[in-house]
């Protein structure tokens, strides 16, 4: 598929020449950040602004109501393209000074779409004066969002389609997880999702509805036992797929944790969801790795690295877990199974993160507390 940017970004220009008129004076440059910026303590949130990225959904409920935050939801609007997404990696903290690459839209990879969603609903919520405006965009990020669904439930990282490992069901990052977050809470109107229409509650339900049967369906069964999911699943066969060169087909000891949470956030859980929840458990209770942990350091030729060094106590999970053996496995862009961090490409082995921690809090934390909702007895 080829997109114009021409075309779409003297559209988008147009169509905000009226505000970026009037906040073309007093819109402060500011810096990049990134959208897993850690919070601002309280000081720094009263002295300095608040930049783009997830801090955005982490402030007071008082800020929402300031001039701060509806200058950033004004610029929010600049950003939106005409079918209701939002652009990735980029910041909007001050209105666009040129016009917006298309290719960074149409896809809710790495928080675009649903952060500006999750933001907007937030200032609507504080009875922003421009209010009108907000819950108009939201609701085009909302349609545009259901759009983007497959009959089966998944979510592509793209809509409309791009060619390539775009099309498959996207766990990578979180990305469906988010979706289905946002759309659970839209349709319990939970938190600042009280303004949306009773209509789009109704669709949004029937979305998580399907979107909790595919996640179902993709689980990965081994010698007869539910496990965990891959990062992207093939939108037909419904198996495990590539993405990038170093995203092969495997079992996820990151995407899974954000899944399994999910799962365990419905109400009523039905026997196969609750099935789900413990194959998902026991898998990772199976596979941490002890007792080692990541460094970032210096090389002898001044570049960034990472090593594995031992930590007593610590646990982690690889990334990547292959199919049918469960053994860790490390690759980089040549596509090319390696026994472990140290045999990668620096490129990679500094750029992406091959190990992760969260499946800790996930049994020791979160599991417990779950079985104890949903009135299971303590394991």
């Amino acid at each position: 598929m080829s997109y114009s940017s021409t075309v779409r970004g003297r559209a988008l220009i147009a169509a905000a020449a009226p505000l970026l008129a009037v906040m073309a004076a007093c819109a402060p440059a500011v810096a990049n950040t990134s959208a897993a910026s850690a919070p601002q303590p309280v000081a720094a949130q009263n002295s300095a602004p608040v930049r783009w990225g997830s801090a955005v959904l982490r402030q007071d409920a008082a800020w929402y109501a300031s001039a701060e935050a509806r200058r950033l939801a004004d610029s929010v609007l600049l950003y939106q393209f005409a079918n209701g997404s939002w652009p990735k990696n980029t910041d909007m903290s001050a209105p666009p000074a040129a016009p917006v690459d298309p290719e960074l839209g149409d896809t809710i990879d790495n928080q675009a779409t649903t952060l500006e969603m999750e933001f907007l609903a937030r200032v609507i919520q504080a009875g922003a004066p421009n209010s009108a405006a907000y819950v108009a965009a939201f609701d085009k990020g909302f349609d545009w969002v259901l759009a983007a669904q497959y009959p089966n439930g998944g979510w592509p990282q793209f809509f409309p389609l791009r060619t390539g490992y775009y099309t498959h069901i996207t766990y990578n990052d979180d990305a469906m997880v988010r979706v289905l977050n946002v759309l659970r809470d839209v349709s319990n109107g939970a938190g600042p999702y009280g303004f949306v229409d009773t209509g789009r509650k109704a669709r949004a339900a029937e979305a998580v509805t399907r979107g909790i049967d595919i996640i179902l369906k993709t689980q990965i069964v081994q010698n007869g036992k539910l496990t965990v999911w891959c990062a992207q699943h093939d939108e037909v066969t419904l198996a495990p797929a590539w993405a990038r060169k170093f995203e092969p087909p495997s079992l996820s000891g990151y995407e899974s944790v954000g899944i399994t949470r999910f799962l365990m956030g419905i109400p009523n859980p039905s026997p196969e969801v609750i099935a789900a929840v413990e194959g998902s458990v026991a898998w990772f209770r199976s596979t941490v790795i002890p007792d080692i942990a990541v460094e970032r350091f210096t090389n002898a030729e001044g570049q960034n690295d990472r090593r594995v060094i031992p930590a007593p106590g610590a646990r982690l999970w690889a990334r990547f877990y292959e199919l049918g053996t469960n053994r860790p496995i490390f690759i980089d862009r040549t596509s090319v199974f390696q026994p472990a961090l140290a045999d990668l490409d620096r490129e990679r082995r500094a750029g992406y993160n091959y190990y992760d921690g969260a499946g800790a809090n996930l049994i020791d934390r979160d599991y417990p507390a779950w079985r104890r909702r949903v009135g299971l007895p303590a394991t």
